[in-house]
Order: structure tokens, then sequence, then C-alpha cells
């Protein structure tokens, strides 16, 4: 036996492109374990044939999933990777939580628009859980968390349908399960969801000290200038780094009734064009979401700005107070040094206050978050 995350991490480490980490190898493991059971597993799934003459191969309880949180950077995605790349099982399905949830929400508005099928809003996730699945009998969750009460109305009775059909959930979290959804509205209606994860998740922080995508942060250049194809590079070259070589996707958030694009995003690390977030109708809320959600964030194309880009200046002023307070990593390029790029027009002298947060957050302690 020689396949299973305990194994691929065990190579790289021989390889050196990894540092022995007795964390990791705990959580390896952990995934190594769910592995070796999953290659004797098929769910008996209700009303099928097989179940109904006993001819499915399971014939206990179905394998524990796994639940894994800890700080970011301790290589939770990584163990998962390597986890879902040997899983034995054909069916099987890796997704961003948050991309999740949008399809969940987004099939439940389609059927409700064509009035099938009929019934209440439970009757419709049981229908949805049972053609998840058919597709997957694995289920990986990559940066599970809870910010909004739509999707914490629905997550007890989804997973609770998932579970029944017999499908494994293994999911990667900054948050434990006690702190999902903290200080959200109704909370105590979310309550017996976090115990549904304890009860059916087997829950392993990782406790690992080094946080190694600080360790790639530290001493890589952060404020390139001037624009142009070598800054450019550098940007997808850090992208590339702080997301681990991570397949990057688009993402969308929404914040108070609007959506927000995120032109690509990976393992916590999202990239922005400066149009994107300065040139668009935002505010303190959209960045303040945008903070919370990324450790890191990619900004291209900071440009200079006079009199007539004011109400861009006011907002890149906003999104890096926001960014500042919440301890964000920025990376980014730009026409011009700190100094120069706002010094004439309306608010030019509190832009002040932003270039003293643009050098600070080049500092190496800024980016080690003392």
């Amino acid at each position: 036996m020689t396949e299973g995350p305990i194994f691929a991490l065990r190579d790289k480490t021989r390889a050196g492109e990894l540092e022995p980490d007795p964390a990791q190898e705990l959580a390896a493991e952990k995934l190594q374990s769910l592995h070796n059971a999953l290659k004797r597993y098929e769910p008996a799934r209700k009303g099928s044939w097989k179940a109904r003459f006993g001819l499915t191969r399971r014939t206990e309880e179905p394998p524990q999933g796994l639940y894994i949180f800890g700080e970011v950077g301790r290589g939770k995605s990584m163990l998962m990777d390597m986890f879902y790349a040997s899983a034995p099982l054909e069916k099987r399905r890796r997704v961003h939580f948050h991309a999740f949830m949008l399809e969940v929400h987004e099939t439940l508005h389609r059927w409700r628009q064509e009035g099938k099928p009929h019934g209440h809003v439970d009757d419709l996730l049981m229908v949805f859980a049972d053609s998840i699945a058919d597709e997957a009998w694995l289920l990986c969750f990559d940066e599970f968390h809870v910010t909004n009460i739509a999707d914490a109305m629905l997550l007890g009775r989804l997973f609770q349908s998932l579970l029944d059909h017999g499908v494994i959930i293994v999911a990667t979290s900054n948050w434990p399960p006690d702190e999902l959804y903290k200080d959200g509205l109704q909370r105590e209606l979310f309550l017996p969801f976090i115990d549904l994860i304890k009860e059916r998740l087997d829950v392993l922080e990782l406790t690992s000290p080094t946080d190694y995508r600080l360790k790639r942060l530290i001493g890589m250049r952060v404020y390139h200038v001037p624009l142009g194809p070598a800054a450019d590079r550098a940007l997808e070259d850090a992208f590339a780094q702080l997301a681990d070589g991570a397949t990057a996707r688009a993402d969308q958030i929404e914040v108070q009734g609007r959506t927000v694009p995120v032109p690509k995003t990976a393992r916590g690390v999202a990239w922005f064009g400066f149009a994107d977030l300065c040139a668009q109708p935002l505010g303190a809320a959209d960045y303040l979401a945008l903070a919370e959600r990324y450790s890191s964030i990619v900004l291209k194309d900071i440009p200079r700005m006079g009199p007539e880009q004011r109400n861009e200046a006011k907002r890149f002023a906003t999104l890096i107070d926001t960014l500042y307070e919440k301890k964000v990593r920025l990376v980014c390029s730009a026409a011009a040094a700190p100094q120069d790029l706002y010094v004439e027009g309306t608010g030019a002298r509190d832009f002040e206050r932003t270039v003293s947060r643009l050098m600070e957050m080049q500092s190496a302690a800024y980016v080690a978050g003392v």
C-alpha cells in the first residue's frame, strides 16, 4: 500500500519540497485512515435496487468524515489535495465551500422559477442532496466558512440529507466548528448544525507552528513599480506562490444585496485590477467583506491619480484603510511610488495617511502580522 496522502506527504518531504512537520503528519495519517476505509465503501442508496436486495458492499455505517481547522498557511488545503488526488472513489468532488453554496442557492432559485419540483424548501434540499449524492460519494470542501444567514439556515438540513445519503464529507477551515457563524443573526438556529458536524465528522486542529504562506511572503517584494510586463509577471508569480500553485477560479461576494465579482482566487488569495475595486461604486462594507474572506490580495495597475480621479482615490484610500486594519497582506503594481500616486485633488492631504500605510504594508513587520 503506497497510495494516499501520508505517502504523498512523505515523498515531498524526502524530496526537500516540504519541511518535516509533525502536525501535518498527524493530519495526513487521519486522512490516510479515511483513504483506506473508502476502498471498501459504497453507499447503500435509499430506494436503489441494490439496497433493496442487499447487494451493496456497505454492511456498516459509513466511515466518519473529517473537519480540519487551523490558522492560515498551515497546509490544510495541500493535505486535502493529496487526499483527494488518490481517493479510491471515482465518484468524488472537490469544491470551494462558497462556490458550492452559490450553486445551492442558484439551483433552488431556478427550481422555484420553473415551478419544479413542488414542495417546501426542505423537499427541494432533499432533491438537491439526492442529485449531489448521485455524482459524488465523497465531497471535499475547501475554506469552509459561514458568514450569512441564508447559508446558515440551509446548512443543517442540507448536510443532514447528504449524510443520510451516505456521502462522506471532508472539509478544511480556518475556524473550529464552535466559531462558525459566530455572532451571526439567529445563530441559535445554526447550533444544531455545529452539533451535527461534531457528531458526524472527526474534528482535527492542525496545530503546525509555521505559517508557510507567510514564509513565502517574507522577503518577497510586494510593491512593484513601474507598471509594465515585468510588474505583471511579478504579480503572477506572487499569486502562484501564495496560492501554492492551486488552480484559480472566479468568485463573487454578496454584500448588502450587491454582488462584488472576484476575477480569480485560490486558497485565500484574491486577484483584482485597480478598476475592479476603485472604479466601481464600492465602499467600506464591500472592502470589509473582502478583507474578512481573503488573507492576501494581489492588486494590479494602481495608476497615478489627479483631480479628475478623486472618487477613485477616495475609494482606494478606504480600501487600504480596511486592508491595513484587518492585517490583509497586499501585493500590488503601481505607476509610481506611494507618495506620488495622488498629490493634487480633493482629499490629497488626507491621502498622506494612505501613503504611510502603503509604506508600512511593505515592511517585514506588517507582513509577519506584528
